[in-house]
């Protein structure tokens, strides 16, 4: 991730390569976590920033972490547009690290659901957090340049995961290459991505179970390919 040159971000390079062991994985953590927003042009804010150094030292655990955002906004008053993006941010952030700490996975699209139902809980008020969209959509995508996709329809959301997930699971990695497994792993992500299953939060969802899915298969993930 590009060094920032926002003057109150913590310097991760710095714990994750001077720090002791526990230090350099939560700073890790953090950094993937805060990273992801990029996906969606979001910043988190300095109090975000000041509470992760404070998990990272050990001052505090991720659950304190948690409440300590949590009460923050729910005491902002005169609030602005900036500040729901930044709040976004914030929970989000906190969300994706303490997920990434779990050493728990499941191979299912449901694993989907519980992450987005975890992530975004509280935060969307549009679209229902862990719920599968029920309309069809299509929207222009920078990351194409501005092209449209049009994603799975509604109504075929969980069969079409479900068939993707399927063909993954059975799917013989043994005797490809790293070159061949890494092409492999991107196709049956971007397709995962391309299906949209919800209204808002495909990204980071998506991330979120990509860094998760590979984590399990031995590969050790940051954000950096997001």
């Amino acid at each position: 991730m590009p060094k920032s040159q926002n003057p109150f971000e913590i310097d991760f390079d710095s714990y994750i390569l001077q720090s002791e062991p526990s230090m350099q994985e939560k700073g890790k953590l953090w950094q993937t976590a805060i990273g992801l927003q990029q996906v969606d042009g979001l910043t988190p804010s300095k109090y975000l920033y000041e509470t992760a150094k404070r998990n990272i030292d050990g001052e505090i655990t991720i659950e304190e972490a948690k409440q300590l955002i949590d009460s923050y906004y729910e005491s902002k008053e005169n609030r602005t547009s900036n500040d729901d993006d930044k709040e976004e941010a914030d929970k989000v952030s906190v969300r994706i690290r303490e997920i990434l700490a779990e050493n728990t996975f499941s191979f299912t699209p449901d694993l989907l659901l519980s992450i987005h139902k975890r992530l975004f809980e509280g935060v969307f008020y549009k679209v229902k957090a862990g719920q599968f969209r029920n309309y069809n959509i299509s929207k222009k995508e920078w990351v194409l340049d501005g092209e449209s996709v049009f994603y799975a329809n509604a109504d075929m959301i969980y069969q079409t995961l479900d068939y993707d997930f399927s063909h993954e699971k059975t799917f013989d990695y043994s005797k490809l290459t790293m070159e061949e497994k890494i092409n492999h792993l991107a196709r049956f992500i971007a397709n995962i991505w391309q299906i949209h299953p919800f209204g808002e939060g495909n990204t980071r969802t998506t991330a979120v179970f990509t860094i998760k899915y590979l984590n399990s298969l031995g590969f050790k993930v940051n954000n950096e390919p997001f």
